[in-house]
């Protein structure tokens, strides 16, 4: 079965821990991905706050030299992929599917040179902001100014759109999300976020927001993360299970996919404590009666879709 993550935080995290993407003590590695048939691993290059307000690109640069530099390493199990045709290559090839992202729009430090420029290097999509206002849009924790897009991030959306680029809402504030929803002219992606309905953190989508990515043709990936899985804290694969079923129920089957924010969250849920455990999650999907083919929707082929149209 093929299988689509849409955001983890890998490659920062082992540049931090000083381990190597081959094998490791996180949530995701290379040993473990080659467990599946077909793979694609979005990795994100995360701007963390400390970086943001200065030397943001030049981060974002080091963070993509390191995926680059891992991927030669373990060249004979793992490619960068800029569209579907590469991703066919990979799996052709029995390789794990690589495709860079960026986490935090701060990292283009207001100039669309420098986004034209990181596309070809390969980013094919970001996270327009992270939890904070940027030269784009107000993310989540700013979103009681009720600010969106900023006359910067209305240029950013439509040269994404002409590149051709995955736009990602997940962190964005809610009259950010609007904003984009509104400007863009192709489908969007929330790469990690889950149901504001279960659990009211606000990195999650309300009904409204879910149903504009579905009218959009976008797609949303559940995240593994226990705070936006529950408003307890604390979670187990059942509460990912009530996600999905929630979702589902609320859209239909085309606007939902994995997004695990693996290595960018503390802690996981009972049961889904790594990349080697999203079997259990889609077996559970089985046994409760959900069909092959809605499960390899969710699995994978509802972000290959969007994948196939954007890139």
């Amino acid at each position: 079965m093929l299988i689509v993550d849409a955001h983890c935080d890998t490659i920062t995290t082992i540049m931090k821990c000083g381990e190597g993407l081959r094998k490791n003590n996180c949530h995701i590695d290379i040993s473990r991905l080659k467990n599946y048939d077909s793979y694609v691993q979005f990795f994100a290059a995360f701007i963390s706050p400390e970086h943001a307000k200065m030397g943001a690109l030049k981060r974002t640069l080091s963070i993509i030299d390191r995926l680059y530099q891992e991927i030669e390493d373990n060249k004979q199990d793992i490619m960068l992929c800029c569209n579907y045709n590469d991703m066919e290559d990979a799996f052709a090839g029995r390789k794990i599917a690589a495709v860079l992202t960026i986490e935090g729009g701060e990292a283009l430090e207001g100039s669309l040179a420098s986004l034209r420029m990181l596309y070809k290097m390969g980013v094919r999509g970001m996270t327009l902001t992270w939890n904070y206002r940027n030269q784009i849009a107000d993310g989540v924790i700013d979103g009681i100014s009720g600010g969106g897009l900023t006359p910067f991030g209305r240029e950013v959306i439509p040269e994404m759109n002409r590149l051709g680029m995955l736009v990602d809402v997940s962190h964005i504030s809610e009259a950010g999300f609007w904003d984009v929803i509104n400007l863009t002219a192709a489908p969007i992606i929330a790469s990690h976020s889950n149901s504001k309905k279960l659990c009211s953190h606000p990195r999650n989508l309300t009904d409204e927001q879910l149903l504009a990515l579905k009218k959009n043709g976008g797609v949303t990936g559940l995240n593994l993360y226990p705070l936006f899985l529950n408003d307890g804290g604390k979670a187990s694969i059942k509460d990912a299970l009530s996600h999905i079923e929630y979702i589902v129920a609320l859209t239909g089957e085309d606007t939902l996919g994995l997004g695990s924010d693996f290595d960018g969250i503390e802690s996981t849920p009972e049961g889904l404590e790594g990349v080697q455990c999203y079997s259990n999650l889609l077996n559970e999907l089985l046994k409760l009666n959900y069909s092959e083919g809605l499960v390899k929707k969710i699995a994978g082929e509802n972000f290959i879709r969007v994948i196939k149209s954007v890139l």
